[in-house]
């Protein structure tokens, strides 16, 4: 297999994390995580300054919060710890803000999440399964076997972007268009400059002009289980409609949330299995272990590396003075790998012990909506997986997206091997 630092951009100097001061850290710049650059920094400040203060980045101060325990603290304690304005590092801007329900507190937060969440109900999921597995097994079926083919489009995005069809009862053939907007949303090269913001906005303006369109005729039919038609009919979120950028907030919240965290993992998967290849025998000579990588998987990848909290007032929090208004970054991607709560923490181990005490999926308040559907689908792919193919040969060292939020690939490129 080709070695992953052929693909990184040669014009980047990524200076050893222990060559610098703590001071000097600074893990908002996507360049450490599109290098995988990210682990030798995080192990730093786990080591010598957990709770650490970052004084000048593009984003402005913050603090970064990097050790498992300290990280479920924060995020069990809306109290003290906001989600308002954003759980993104970068300030809103003022003339384009879009209020979504993860980045609020109570009561408003509860009463959106509620609205939306019998979409992903364990009710709604048992209908979903055999959904889930027809439509993997038709994307496996029509892989060309034996040419090499990008996994992430041909597998990851087909196969979320499908799901999320569905849960939104979006026009199935429109859906590269949740893609699209998803993509742009989380896509750092959109904020580079002005030209390139008002670009981003005119495309999340097409997404709420569709989303409009569909929202007055779900309003007029009977209700139904998808989010556009329970989020239209539900009393408390009914008249969202008037508030086009609230309304636009939730949606991006939910297609981000259905898309980027599955895709990524399903790529994931495919990338560590190829890395440690003693995992796909293991896996290969007892297929009832799929249930357990699949949360190994998530731990691994952590898809989403971080959420921001703001603090609502002065905290004195492990010693240090945390002042009101201040931006918190709870660094999930790191929590999963403190090996003082994770044994062998920098490992993939698809039997692991305790797999699902991962943290990718956030505590409190704000715990992932949607991951038991995202569970199922990467579940459900390994397992038809399984019954048709031998191997899925990574064939070339994978290519990272640029984001600090979003762990991702833009490409794995494969061949896949039949049975037999």
């Amino acid at each position: 297999m080709s070695d992953e630092a052929q693909f990184l951009d040669k014009s980047v100097v990524i200076p050893d994390p222990y060559s610098i001061s703590l001071d000097q850290i600074n893990m908002a710049q996507p360049m450490l995580f599109q290098n995988n650059a990210h682990g030798e920094y995080f192990r730093r400040l786990r080591n010598e300054d957990p709770v650490h203060y970052c004084a000048e980045s593009e984003v402005g101060p913050f603090w970064s919060i990097t050790k498992y325990d300290d990280i479920v603290k924060i995020d069990s304690n809306h109290k003290q710890f906001s989600s308002e304005p954003t759980i993104s590092m970068g300030n809103p801007s003022e003339d384009f803000t879009t209020p979504m329900f993860i980045a609020m507190d109570p009561p408003k937060h509860d009463v959106q999440r509620k609205a939306a969440n019998p979409g992903v109900a364990p009710a709604r999921l048992a209908d979903l399964e055999g959904l889930i597995r027809e439509r993997a097994g038709k994307i496996l079926d029509d892989l060309p076997v034996g040419q090499e083919f990008n996994w992430v489009d041909r597998v990851s995005i087909e196969l979320t972007t499908q799901m999320l069809a569905t849960l939104f009862d979006f026009p199935f053939e429109d859906r590269r268009l949740l893609t699209k907007w998803s993509d742009v949303t989380t896509d750092v090269e959109m904020f580079a400059n002005e030209e390139k913001i008002q670009e981003r906005r005119e495309i999340l303006r097409e997404c709420l002009a569709y989303f409009t369109r569909l929202w007055l005729e779900r309003a007029e039919q009977p209700p139904k289980f998808d989010f556009i038609s329970l989020m239209a009919h539900n009393p408390d979120t009914k008249d969202m409609i008037n508030n086009p950028m609230e309304l636009l907030g939730n949606l991006i919240l939910l297609i981000v949330g259905g898309n980027d965290t599955t895709r990524n993992s399903i790529s994931a998967g495919i990338v560590a299995l190829n890395q440690n290849p003693q995992e796909y025998d293991k896996l290969l000579a007892d297929q009832t272990l799929v249930p357990n990588m699949v949360s190994e998987i998530i731990r691994w990848q952590t898809p989403l590396a971080y959420m921001r909290r703001t603090a609502k007032e002065d905290v004195e929090f492990q010693g240090k003075q945390i002042k009101k208004g201040d931006k918190i970054v709870m660094w999930y991607v790191s929590g999963n790998r403190d090996e003082t709560k994770i044994e062998n923490a920098d490992a993939f181990l698809i039997d692991r012990a305790r797999a699902r005490q991962h943290m990718s999926f956030g505590f409190g308040i704000h715990r992932c909506m949607g991951n038991r559907v995202g569970e199922m689908q990467v579940r459900i792919l390994w397992e038809e997986i399984l019954k048709r193919f031998d191997r899925i040969e990574m064939v070339r060292a994978p290519i990272r997206v640029k984001s600090s939020f979003v762990m991702g690939y833009s490409e794995v490129m494969v061949r896949v091997k039949p049975k037999g």
